[in-house]
This record gives C-alpha cells, structure tokens and sequence, in this order.
C-alpha cells in the first residue's frame, strides 16, 4: 500500500528574489556551463545547495557538502527559505512544447511526501539500474543536509483521472509560483491545504503501485538514508511529484544513440549484418523516415541508422514479440553484435554518446564528430510500465521523460 502525506514544505519566500533566478535544472542535468550561470543569477541559487561548485582547497572540514549545509541553515535562518505553516499537497503543472512535433502540452501532477518502499515490498517499481558514483554523492548531501532538497518523479495509475480533477480545481485560482525555464516550459504551483482534498488524495492514493520515471539514484539514497536511520522516523520519507501514467500530458522522448571513436567502422559490413536481423531499406532523407514514422506500428519495431559516406538513411523494421522493446535490441544486435560495443563499454559511455532529437543525433554524424547514429522511436509509459511491474529493468538512457522537473519549487527537511 501506497503511502502519500501531505506536509510543510519549505518553499522560497519573496525576499530572495525572482523565482527564475533561483529554481535550477535536476542536479544531474546541470553542466559546468549551466552551474556558472546559475550561480551569477543570485547569491541565493539552488544551485548551491543541490550542485555547489568544488574547489581545489577542500577538505573535510570545508567541502561542497558541509557548504550546503551551510548555506541552507543560513538561509532558512534569514527567511529566505520558510516552512509553510499547514501540511499541503501542491499541485505542480507543467506547460511545454514537444520537440520535433511543435506539439504545445500540459503535464499535471502534485508534490507531497511519498514513504520509502524496499522493491521487494511491491510499491515501488524501477526501471533502471543504478549507479555507485551518483549514489554515494547524493548520500553524502543528505547526511549533512538531512533534507531532500529534489523531488522523485513517480507514476501512478488513475484510469478515472479523480485527482487530476482535484489538481484542476485548485489550478482554477492564481497559483502561488509561475517561472519560465530555460527550456521554455512554464512551472506552476499551487497549494492544496484544503484538509477534505488532502484527505482524498492520500485516501485515493492508498492502493496505487509508484512506478519511479526519474530519480532512480535519488530513491535508492533515500532506501540507504533510512536504514542508517532506524529511530527517525522523518527518514520513512521522501519528497516526490507524483503524475498519473494515463495523462495526456505525460510524455516520453527517444534518446538516440551516437557511436565516435571506433578504430573501424565497415559501414557495408554493418548494413548486412542489419539486414539479417531486421528487414532494411534505403530512405531519402530524415524528411522521409520523419514522413515514415508519422503513422505509428506498434506491433512493430524501427529503428535508423546514419552512418558516415553512407547514402540516405538506412530504416530497420521486424515484427515486434511480446515485451520486446526497440532500444533493448538495438543495445543487443547492433551496439554489441554488430559494431562490438558490450555491456561494459555501455556503462563507461565509452564510443557512445546519448542525443536528444532526431536532426541533433544525425547532425554528429553529418558534420564528422561522429561515425554512425541509432536513431530510435520514444518507448511508451505502457511499456515503461510492463517492464517495471514484470521485475524487470530497461538499459541505460531508455526514457527521456519531458521537461524534467524543477528543482527549488518545495524541500523536505526532517
């Protein structure tokens, strides 16, 4: 069973500034470039708390975590982070347009706190594997910290949409946050105090399976964090945002696969070896595969391939069998069998890259940069959800849930 509570956030007051100059990126999509922006927007950037810059002078005593902890005792002690004074649930909308298609959507959801679940429990669902780097960093932040300072994003199954409509009533009023990323997505917020709502949704939400879209190494901190923690009972919990897996609004995008840096790339090796896998034929151009997949096949599986001094785009159909996913075989017969990248070249990103959109993938290979691109269509929240509550797990960078949630908006702290 599902536990999902309201409770008082700590959210930025008005004195700290705009909302635009202190909401950032999730931690792990901030780079160097986005992190020294962030950090001249204000003195009081989340960035400071959730990916504060190193310096080479660090030590135990002074480092980026003991300096999060710093800045955000400091802060809450100056009001410029203040704690809501009634339990709440917070409805977080989202509104973006969709890349390639121009598509404009709204994605609904709402942020509460959500109680860890060892997977073995059947409550909480993945669908990656994570990683020992990423996990022991966000550990290390929250034992200092003792907050969690970004949302989990987590999936939930409502077929008759109740608590979107509770989320729509109170998105009838003027919500209480508004900012622009940089992305163009616009985030806003609004608070749901209303005890009979907040009642309801934790009521509804009781018998739901949590399936987690993003933040994989996030929730397994929040699992270590709380076995550290036997007697608080504050670490039982974690923040999250929290979508229906039936909203329109939920959208994933296809993240491509971009190979550089092979000694050999024997492009008409590679095309026959496709071509005993999957049946293959020559299009004109990425108009032409974008024309081709404009009408879906579920039932079957695409995938193209540019490749340098090769004419055209090579499209790659076959039959799809029950449970099998595009981007699984592309890992398995063409990463690995035809072009000899393995599992572990895979997860030291080693010749392999991941691109966002379909020109931007084709674009590495086109100007030189790369050898060959895989271009994918996007999994679908089904699929995602098969896989999740068979047990199993999907390979690295399958899911591209879009626009990322913003981070800054509320904080847990026990």
């Amino acid at each position: 069973m599902a536990t999902i509570l309201p409770f008082r956030a700590y959210r930025y007051a008005a004195k700290a500034g705009a909302l635009a100059n202190l909401a950032t990126q999730p931690y792990d999509k901030i780079t160097p470039e986005m992190q020294q922006r962030y950090l001249e927007r204000s003195p009081y950037n989340f960035v400071r708390l959730a990916l504060g810059p190193r310096r080479e002078s660090d030590s135990p005593e002074d480092n980026v975590y003991t300096r999060a902890e710093r800045h955000l005792e400091e802060w809450i002690g100056e009001g410029i982070l203040v704690q809501d004074h009634e339990p709440a649930f917070y409805a977080y909308f989202q509104e973006f347009t969709l890349p390639d298609s121009g598509d404009k959507v709204t994605r609904k959801g709402f942020i509460g706190l959500g109680q860890i679940e060892d997977y073995a429990n059947g409550v909480v669902f993945r669908h990656e594997r994570t990683l020992l780097g990423p996990k022991k960093d966000r550990l290390e932040l929250l034992r200092r910290t003792r907050t969690h300072i970004e949302q989990i994003f987590m999936l939930y199954s409502d077929p008759e949409f109740a608590i979107d409509g509770i989320l729509d009533r109170a998105a009838g009023q003027t919500p209480e946050a508004c900012v622009e990323d940089e992305y163009g997505a616009a985030h806003k917020l609004w608070r749901i105090g209303d005890p009979e709502a907040t009642t309801e949704i934790t009521r509804r939400m009781a018998g739901a399976k949590l399936l987690i879209a993003d933040g994989h190494h996030r929730y397994e901190t929040g699992l270590t964090y709380r076995d550290e923690n036997p007697g608080l009972a504050a670490a039982r919990f974690m923040i999250m945002t929290l979508v229906n897996m039936h909203s329109p609004g939920l959208k994933i995008l296809a993240t491509h696969r971009v190979v550089s840096g092979l000694d050999r790339l024997d492009v008409a090796e590679f095309a026959r070896k496709a071509g005993s896998w999957f049946h293959a034929q020559r299009l004109e151009s990425l108009g032409a595969l974008k024309e081709e997949w404009a009408s879906p096949k579920p039932d079957r599986m695409r995938i193209a391939v540019v490749a340098a001094g090769a004419e055209g785009i090579l499209s790659l159909e076959k039959d799809r069998r029950p449970g099998e996913l595009d981007v699984a075989l592309a890992h398995d017969l063409l990463l690995n069998d035809a072009l000899g990248i393995g599992d572990e070249a895979v997860r030291e990103q080693k010749h392999l890259r991941y691109v966002r959109g379909l020109e931007a993938a084709a674009a590495e290979v086109f100007s030189g940069s790369a050898q060959l691109a895989l271009l994918l269509e996007p999994v679908t929240v089904e699929q995602v959800a098969d896989v999740s509550f068979s047990g199993g797990v999907m390979p690295q960078k399958s899911t591209d849930f879009y626009p990322k949630l913003l981070s800054g908006l509320a904080l847990y702290r026990m």
